[in-house]
């Protein structure tokens, strides 16, 4: 067989390596179920990747269109939704993208607007978001409550931080594969850098093939910076929680879960 490329090998195996977040799933439903314009204008998720998050929601009756960059990822995800037909798949750039409708509701999960990496991209994203979104129309960004010991100790050591994972089966070969992550931060930019690669073992753990994937920039964004992005796109926020269960952000806080609405006529 072919050997996959990198991009290719990561979108098989995404789905047994990203996790869902505590509650994540849940604190989705609940806000649509209580959305009366998702009921009638339906939910676009931006950067859906494998349909990590798409399917669950379809799976619940909602009708959502699910949107990436990765024609790999969206092979995956198309895969796993033959049959259902309340779910569509659309191949574009979340800074440039036009679906050819609007929403009641527009969510970015998994820390995906990370990849917005200067002003110009992060008010291009928001912009067109706000553009498939009806009036009122809500808009649901998950990002990481940054960690700043974190940054602080990849600054101090001036070196980079590495990160394994476990080991993994591929479903259908039954081949095992293991993943490791090296990380590294610029502060005058609030950029981190991830440089990922697979390695495939054999029964004896000897590393047969390796795929390095380029490397990926995130843009490690604050609190009030994004309110500031929100604002200045022309949302109001209707609320920021710490975690999927609905607590104050605080600086202990895991995550940053945003909400906020399209007010315009």
């Amino acid at each position: 067989m072919e050997k996959l490329t990198p991009e290719e090998l990561n979108a098989q195996l995404y789905d047994y390596v990203v996790p869902d977040w505590e509650g994540e799933v849940d604190f989705y439903r609940e806000l649509m179920a209580n959305s009366p314009l998702v009921n009638t204008d339906g939910v676009l998720e931006v950067a859906c990747g494998t349909g990590r998050i798409t399917l669950k929601l379809a799976k619940h009756g909602i009708n959502i269109t699910g949107l990436d960059l990765s024609s790999e990822m969206l092979e995956v995800a198309r895969k796993k939704s033959i049959g259902m037909s309340n779910v569509n798949w659309d191949l574009d750039d979340m800074r440039t993208f036009e679906v050819g409708k609007k929403f009641g509701c527009v969510i970015m999960p998994g820390h995906s607007f990370l990849f917005m990496n200067t002003p110009d991209d992060q008010v291009k994203c928001l912009g067109q978001i706000k553009k498939h979104l009806v009036k009122n129309g809500m808009v649901v960004l998950h990002l990481d409550n940054q960690n700043i010991s974190w940054h602080a100790d990849l600054i101090g050591k001036r070196e980079s931080a590495c990160e394994t994972g476990s080991i993994k089966t591929h479903p259908v070969t039954g081949e095992r594969f293991r993943s490791s992550s090296v990380w590294s931060y610029e502060p005058s930019t609030q950029t981190a850098t991830c440089e990922n690669k697979w390695e495939q073992l054999d029964e004896n753990g000897n590393i047969i093939e390796t795929w390095s994937r380029e490397p990926m920039r995130f843009h490690c964004i604050f609190r009030f910076e994004t309110e500031h992005l929100l604002r200045r796109v022309g949302y109001w926020v209707e609320a920021v929680y710490g975690d999927f269960f609905k607590h104050d952000l605080t600086y202990e806080s895991p995550q940053m879960i945003w909400i906020a609405r399209n007010s315009d006529q």
